[in-house]
């Protein structure tokens, strides 16, 4: 098996980044919280990872300012995203997740959300390039730390042209551009285009990140291979599985492969991550660790009817008794 260097090196426009993992965690909406970013830092210490997606707009009227604060309490680099179509917005927000402790700043050009591409955020920004590298521009100018772009392949099949897009946010400014390899259109259906990536690739000087379909480290592998990117971003796959950045990782450094975690430890990573939410936002804690929970506690004989009856617990209590509950069955 080939071995990748884990080294990427972002200079910044006065702060310079190294990124010691060449396996990002994705900014996910609803999901990548704190809770959730402390259970991937346990197989994936040095990984970069990102605060969920922050509007901009929001975050300068005083709006979603939890995001950014909890970046001091991290243990490791942590990028803030955020999405926006103003330039002035996007620079304000930008400052204030620099003060705030950012390792770097992304902008989210590829986000397929219609409420958001609507407004001309996300990935309305691929039917507007110049704003886009006004944008970039703007932003790269108003901060010290390295400015990213996470962007898709185009908006539909027809209009797409990632290398004229890619080319402009790299003279603009970007350090390093993440790709999603569909477009806008697809959304999540059909097979991500790693060859695409792979002409992108070749046609810029910055780092490239692959992102689409990497479920495993053998996706991983394969992915590199095909594109022939400095790093690889884990987006969906990690959903109930938040070791897996830490087992890609392992296996593009040469050692030996983390091993997956088998029921018992699956539901002890459910009750951890209920208990912890539960501690930071209350009762409703519940109703957003019950997606982690129906992903996580999987792989034992009645999973299926076990996790029916998580779903249907009203209570955090009812839910930690269940859990717990199962916890001894299995030990």
């Amino acid at each position: 098996m080939q071995r990748h260097s884990p080294l990427i090196f972002l200079p910044g426009k006065g702060v310079s980044r190294s990124i010691q993992c060449r396996v990002f965690q994705s900014p996910l909406a609803g999901v990548s919280d704190q809770t959730f970013r402390g259970l991937v830092r346990r197989w994936a210490p040095q990984a970069l990872l990102f605060t969920e997606m922050v509007n901009a707009s929001s975050l300068t009227l005083g709006h979603g300012e939890q995001k950014v604060k909890e970046l001091s309490k991290e243990n490791g680099p942590i990028a803030v995203q955020l999405f926006d179509h103003r330039p002035t917005a996007l620079v304000d927000a930008a400052k204030k997740a620099e003060a705030a402790g950012a390792f770097l700043i992304d902008i989210n050009m590829g986000c397929p959300v219609k409420k958001i591409a609507r407004k001309g955020g996300g990935s309305g920004l691929l039917k507007n390039p110049d704003l886009a590298a006004e944008i970039i521009n703007a932003v790269t100018n108003a901060v010290k730390i390295p400015v990213t772009v996470k962007t898709r392949l185009g908006w539909c099949k027809n209009s797409a042209e990632p290398i004229k897009f890619s080319l402009l946010l790299q003279d603009a400014g970007a350090q390093l551009l993440t790709i999603h390899g569909r477009t806008r259109e697809q959304g999540f259906t059909g097979k991500a285009n790693w060859d695409a990536i792979r002409k992108v690739k070749d046609a810029l000087k910055i780092p490239v990140i692959a992102n689409g379909d990497i479920n495993s480290p053998e996706d991983a592998i394969q992915c590199l291979a095909t594109t022939n990117a400095d790093g690889i971003m884990i987006g969906r796959g990690s959903l109930g599985a938040p070791w897996l950045v830490g087992q890609i990782d392992s296996v593009l450094r040469g050692d030996l492969m983390i091993k997956t975690p088998g029921p018992q430890e699956r539901i002890k990573i459910a009750l951890e991550q209920l208990q912890d939410l539960v501690e930071r936002k209350g009762d409703h804690g519940l109703l957003v660790a019950r997606k982690h929970m129906n992903w996580t506690c999987k792989g034992f004989d009645g999973a299926n009817t076990f996790r029916k009856s998580l779903l249907h617990a009203t209570t955090p209590f009812e839910a930690i008794s269940l859990l717990e509950k199962k916890l001894s069955s299995l030990g």
